[in-house]
């Protein structure tokens, strides 16, 4: 698939017992899914709003920033979708294959959500109707074909699409009414539905339950929350990123412990990071850039970062953390190859280092092998790699410093 579309491989650091594991795993699931290659269920529009679920009627009052492998999308306050970097596939939504380091405006429109994935972007709109482009190989896009676009095409039908969320070959989002919905790769079980798909190019309902409000896509695995505060995994646990105890996969939804107090929740390439309401901060899966936030090696259960308790989000990608705590300060741990931890640096952390001395970050950031960030008052910086100009700030240098991202007047 080429670098770029490697993403999740490069950040792994792997023992010879794990690589038999998910070997074992991999082998499974190709037998399981040995069949289908497309998908056929298409998304039924619901009526019931879930308490927790986005309603997809306003742009958002806090800005977000969503990062790919080369690329990065950001959401204003007005509502107005920008992206830039890579744009090999069309990622960027602008009707080109054109690379871009400074961000470049998809459509008129205004956006309540995005989030990006490897070589490709999914958003929705303020009307509630899902939009995705860029690269499609696997079905990722949800357009019922494997076509590559280099602008926005629509998501099935309906107008209840609440938040999404894009991997590296699959993307999940819940609609108002609780509903959860996958589609793209599924080689790995992440589509948590049926193991004989072994990709669909239509969104699949995950099982019946109407109550998700949160869901998370790593490289083969997905996580999501439900509105009474439990935590479900599947797909691919080879480094133990489902937080259930095995180093092999799950074809359905299981539930991480027995806690009701699961909040904010990310994903990484081979491991997974969530808040609880309390304030804590947990991690589990592959460590081997410490991207658990803790010495050691990897983890198939959650353990808690550090004692504090003031945790108030988290982004995850490959093999990095970010989380903002509540006085509006910013920390990044795991590996920093690219300066993608924002602290002067390249050496990859095992715990929380502080990113610069600000106060004023919000929880709308992002990370990858680049780092991004909203402050209060509006302005975006980012920091890490930047061959492709994905920090938005008109060059191609890379930065272990948060640098401003300038967006058109």
């Amino acid at each position: 698939m080429g670098a770029e579309r490697g993403w999740l491989r490069n950040g792994r650091r792997w023992s010879g017992a794990r690589l038999a594991a998910r070997a074992a795993a991999v082998a499974g699931i190709a037998v399981l899914a040995a069949g289908t290659m497309t998908g056929t269920a298409s998304a039924a529009t619901g009526a019931r709003a879930a308490v927790g679920a986005r309603a997809a009627v306003t742009p958002p009052t806090t800005a977000t920033v969503a990062e790919g492998y080369a690329h990065t999308c950001a959401i204003r306050t007005d509502g107005s979708l920008w992206c830039w970097g890579s744009n090999y596939s069309g990622q960027l939504g602008d009707g080109t294959a054109v690379n871009h380091t400074t961000p470049v405006r998809v459509g008129t429109g205004t956006w309540t959500a995005v989030d990006a994935g490897s070589s490709y972007t999914c958003a929705i709109r303020t009307d509630g109707t899902l939009w995705c482009w860029g690269y499609n190989q696997r079905g990722q896009l949800g357009d019922g074909s494997t076509t590559t676009r280099v602008s926005p095409v629509q998501v099935a039908a309906g107008t209840t699409w609440g938040t999404v969320s894009a991997g590296d070959s699959h993307t999940c989002a819940i609609r108002t009414d609780g509903t959860l919905w996958c589609w793209g790769f599924n080689r790995l079980a992440q589509l948590g539905t049926d193991t004989s798909v072994y990709y669909s190019t239509t969104p699949r309902q995950v099982d019946t339950t109407t109550t998700w409000s949160g869901v998370t896509t790593g490289y083969g695995h997905t996580c999501a929350t439900r509105t009474d505060g439990t935590l479900w995994c599947w797909g691919d646990s080879s480094s133990g990123q489902l937080g259930v105890g095995v180093l092999s996969y799950k074809t359905s939804p299981t539930q991480v412990g027995t806690g009701t107090t699961w909040a904010a929740l990310a994903a990484g390439s081979a491991f997974t990071c969530a808040t609880r309401t309390d304030g804590t901060l947990w991690c589990w899966g592959e460590n081997g850039y410490g991207q658990l936030g803790a010495s050691g090696s990897y983890q198939t259960t959650p353990v808690q970062v550090g004692g504090v308790t003031t945790w108030s989000g988290i982004s995850a990608g490959a093999s990095t953390a970010c989380g903002v705590r509540s006085g509006g300060t910013l920390w990044c741990w795991g590996n920093n190859t690219a300066g993608q931890l924002g602290d002067g640096t390249t050496t990859p952390r095992y715990a929380p280092a502080q990113v610069g001395s600000a106060t004023s970050w919000t929880g709308g950031g992002g990370v990858n092998y680049h780092t991004c960030g909203f402050r209060t008052d509006g302005t975006l910086w980012c920091w890490g790699n930047n061959g492709n100009g994905q920090l938005g700030d008109g060059t191609t240098t890379t930065r272990s410093t948060p640098a401003q991202v300038s967006f058109p007047s």
